[in-house]
Order: C-alpha cells, then structure tokens, then sequence
C-alpha cells in the first residue's frame, strides 16, 4: 500500500496542474513563454498564484479593509496623536500584507502623509494569498541620491558609479530608523 501513496500523490498534483492551466487559459497570451521546468508541487503553487492574481480585483488600498481604512488629515493631527495612528496604520497595513519599506529617511509626518495620500487611495491587486505581500517601496523611483545616500549597499553604489561615472553622495545612516514589520 505504501508502494501506491506516491504514485497517487503524484496523479493528483498531476490533475491539479491541469486544472489550474486549463483555468489559467483565457489569461495567458504570447507574452508567457510557459512555465520552466519544476517541481509539480511547485509549478502548482506557481499558477495558483498566477491564477490569483488574475482573478483578484483591482480596489483602492484603502478598500481592503472592512470597514474601508479612512484616517485623518496629517495636519489634524498633532504629533504624538500622528505617531500613534502612524503605528497602528503601519500594522493594520501588514495585517493587510502591504509591506512598507525604505522609510527611514522620512519623520513620522512624511510617512504618514505618504500612506494618507499615496497609498490608501491607489488601486491594487488584493491577492489572498498566505505568503503574498505587497511591498510599497516609499521612495520615488527617480530619487536615487535618497537611495544611495541611506539603503544603497556598498556594492550597491560602487556598480552605480561603475554605470553613471558619478560619486556618489556620503553614506549615512537614516535619520528616522524604524522597526517595521517584515
């Protein structure tokens, strides 16, 4: 009997696999290739998650909540009421699986003006999926003195001045380090 469990676990991921393409179908165009070549469990997970993600709705950030996430204006608040629905903010995010990062240049009122403003109203893919997150990166792409200057590794800024011919600014540590969830 032992001889047939895996022979069995396997038509199953088999029968699974063509499930999930034959769902998968109406979604694909020219521009998927087709899957590498993988482990069936693996490949499952894979169009599972291609599969969410098609089928997810594209709804304000704000709207993953229930009741809609609705916060204060940053210049109602004074600082200490700010910082405090900044970090409750911050974990009511996470809980959400919107993963914020490269904050640490910002003072609590910039951040929190970045999600009042930025992120709660733009419209996401909401994908529930267990290890599918998120991340809000809360620097602009076209800032990389900011980048270089408090998240950019050694190698980091040595390949981009290697690409720009530049020097790039002095390293320093952030001025507002955070802990945020990961």
């Amino acid at each position: 009997m032992s001889d047939t469990q895996p022979v069995t676990k396997e038509v199953e991921l088999l029968l699974d696999n063509a499930r999930l393409r034959d769902e998968l179908e109406p979604y694909i165009d020219e521009s998927v290739d087709g899957v590498v070549r993988m482990p069936l469990t693996v490949e499952n997970e894979y169009l599972a998650s291609m599969l969410a993600w098609e089928r997810a709705p594209a709804m304000p950030i704000a709207n993953w909540f229930n009741p809609p996430l609705q916060l204060p204006h940053p210049e109602s608040l004074q600082d200490d009421q700010l910082q405090q629905r900044l970090n409750e903010t911050i974990q009511q995010l996470y809980q959400a699986h919107v993963v914020l990062e490269c904050t640490d240049h910002l003072s609590d009122r910039q951040l929190y003006t970045i999600i009042y403003r930025d992120i709660l109203p733009c419209c996401e893919k909401k994908v529930d999926l267990p290890r599918n997150f998120l991340h809000w990166r809360c620097l602009d792409d076209d800032d990389e003195q900011t980048w270089l200057r408090y998240y950019a590794s050694a190698v980091e800024r040595r390949r981009w001045q290697e690409a720009t011919g530049g020097k790039p600014p002095r390293a320093e540590r952030p001025p507002y380090p955070r802990q945020l969830p990961t």
